[in-house]
């Protein structure tokens, strides 16, 4: 896996495009975030302003990297960055383009991104994360079992509430094998609730080609329904997920118990 792009010693920056919303942005060379975090972060600006609208093509990654003197490896991760957070999706052969704001009101349950990244890609900023639980844990033989390791292993565990306009919406936990128990224990901004897992993940090489998921009604259990803000026994959708790379390796088990009243599971249907 190519390392971030990280600065240099030295000021620099590419020449801006007024034509086409860049105007007064340049890299900072001396800033220890890197090089792709700092043009996401801006184009992610630009987008939530409405410089950029929705079905706008950004520019190609040529010229990104022209602009902004980047390397297209990170020019890339930019893009990858941006499409994780729900706010661009990229063609093959036609380019990135800024994703439709109206495209889903809930969680399409059936697609690649998370709650976060379809809730941001929705224009909600007031989605808060709170990190309940993060550390190396031995793993239950159930979720062993699941990621196809040997019983009894050791495997990075995440437990975390997401709230939406202040109300506790959703409460999950995520299990990953030994494997990525170093890449989360330094995804610092994960740990602390300010960005994405699966962002995390596809950035360290764990990108999701494929998911089992299963959607139970139930009851809520005592100790979630005390997170969720609601009486033990009220309705809720249980959702677990397992999830693989292209090469087979299970990297993700989660299981999110969702307050449907305020998050809606959609799925898509289509003839083949």
């Amino acid at each position: 896996m190519k390392k971030p792009e990280m600065p240099s010693r030295t000021a620099a920056s590419a020449p801006a495009s007024a034509g086409d919303g860049q105007a007064g942005f340049i890299i900072d060379r001396l800033s220890t975030t890197p090089y792709y975090a700092q043009l996401a972060d801006h184009l992610e600006a630009e987008i939530r302003k409405g410089v950029r609208k929705p079905g706008a093509r950004l520019a190609s990654e040529n010229e990104l990297c022209t602009r902004y003197d980047l390397s297209r490896a990170t020019v890339r991760q930019t893009l990858q960055t941006l499409e994780s957070r729900g706010l661009v999706e990229r063609i093959a052969g036609r380019g990135a383009f800024v994703s439709a704001g109206d495209a889903v009101q809930g969680w399409m349950i059936q697609g690649r991104k998370g709650f976060l990244e379809t809730a941001l890609g929705h224009g909600h900023l007031d989605v808060t994360t709170a990190v309940l639980r993060a550390g190396v844990v031995t793993l239950p033989d159930t979720i062993c079992a699941l990621l196809d390791i040997p019983a009894a292993s050791e495997g990075f565990e995440l437990v975390r509430l997401r709230s939406l306009r202040g109300l506790p919406a959703l409460y999950s936990i995520n299990y990953s094998p030994p494997d990525l128990m170093d890449v989360i224990g330094r995804g610092q901004d994960v740990l602390e609730g300010r960005s994405s897992l699966s962002a995390l993940l596809t950035e360290a090489g764990f990108a999701l080609q494929g998911a089992h998921r299963s959607i139970v009604a139930m009851a809520a259990p005592r100790d979630i329904a005390a997170h969720l803000d609601i009486r033990t026994g009220s309705p809720l959708l249980r959702v677990r997920s397992v999830s693989w790379r292209r090469d087979n390796m299970r990297f993700d088990v989660y299981e999110a118990w969702v307050r449907s009243d305020l998050i809606p599971l959609e799925v898509d249907v289509s003839a083949i």
